[in-house]
């Protein structure tokens, strides 16, 4: 009698299964642009040394309009502020800080939030009583009177900003996460990694996690770009990245009281941020495409 062997199919390891979603992408429009929106900027802050006109702080011809040449033969395509610095520079260098604090902002949410969610999704109990309650407190306050209440008792920095939006997000993250570890935790192969012997640890970590990706980087793309709005916001409102570093929000605060007279000082950082969240939110909705079609 022919002994017959049973083949086990494997499963796809986490880093195939996103290079083919970012494959997949292509077939989204929708995030096609969003990808080339945000890729501009990235782009733009990489190499702002090097497009930017003019040093980003110097002071050269006040409330120049756009499209005026400057005193050396280049040109102020958008303009200069109260100050007399070029604002295209500025927005170029604006923009590498944006595309450093925020996303290292929403990456230390995901670190704090994902651990808490699994945690409470997978062990339950007293643990899941406890995170819940501690986030539903935290959520209970308003976002905005929640990071100016932060920054205006820390401090005004880049470090800060992070704390904020980490304490601030984390538990929002942390109930998406474990909203979908009480999902996943019924699944055959949780079954199987238990009946193995697998520590909770690296069943989480190994077997939970890697299945949630889809939900948590749509959520990652949209989050980055509330992030963005919010370090715009916490500029704007004189509680964000300290002067004279260029900072749309910053940008934007310091010249209200003569956007009436000169409203290109303030339209083209709000267009940049408007810009930039545009790109973040597209490419969301073409992952969401994508997962769905995965």
């Amino acid at each position: 009698m022919s002994e017959q062997t049973i083949e086990i199919p494997r499963r796809e390891s986490s880093i195939l299964r996103a290079i083919k979603s970012v494959a997949l992408l292509r077939e989204s429009a929708v995030g096609m642009v969003g990808l080339a929106i945000v890729l501009f900027w990235v782009l733009v802050a990489l190499f702002a040394d090097l497009l930017a006109p003019f040093p980003p702080n110097a002071t050269i011809m006040p409330l120049v309009m756009p499209g005026t040449e400057a005193p050396d033969g280049g040109m102020f395509l958008l303009g200069t502020d109260h100050i007399g610095r070029d604002i295209l520079s500025r927005i170029m260098h604006g923009a590498r800080q944006v595309l450093i604090y925020g996303p290292l902002a929403t990456v230390c949410a995901y670190s704090v939030g994902i651990p808490m969610g699994l945690a409470a999704g997978y062990v339950g109990g007293l643990t899941d009583e406890v995170l819940s309650f501690i986030a539903n407190v935290i959520l209970s306050f308003p976002v905005l009177v929640l990071y100016v209440i932060i920054i205006a008792t820390i401090g005004a920095s880049a470090v800060n900003i992070v704390i904020a939006v980490t304490f601030a997000s984390a538990p929002g993250i942390m109930r998406i996460v474990r909203g979908l570890v009480l999902d996943l935790r019924s699944r055959e192969y949780v079954f199987a990694a238990q009946t193995r012997g697998e520590p909770p640890w690296r069943i989480m970590a190994v077997e939970i996690l890697p299945n949630a990706r889809g939900p948590l980087i749509v959520d990652a793309c949209l989050r980055l770009g509330y992030v963005i709005i919010t370090i715009g916001v916490l500029g704007f409102l004189g509680l964000g990245l300290p002067p004279p570093d260029p900072d749309w929000g910053g940008m934007i605060n310091e010249t209200r009281q003569m956007a009436m007279a000169f409203p290109h000082m303030a339209l083209f950082p709000c267009l940049a941020i408007s810009s930039l969240v545009l790109g973040f939110n597209l490419l969301a909705d073409g992952l969401r495409e994508v997962s769905l079609r995965d």
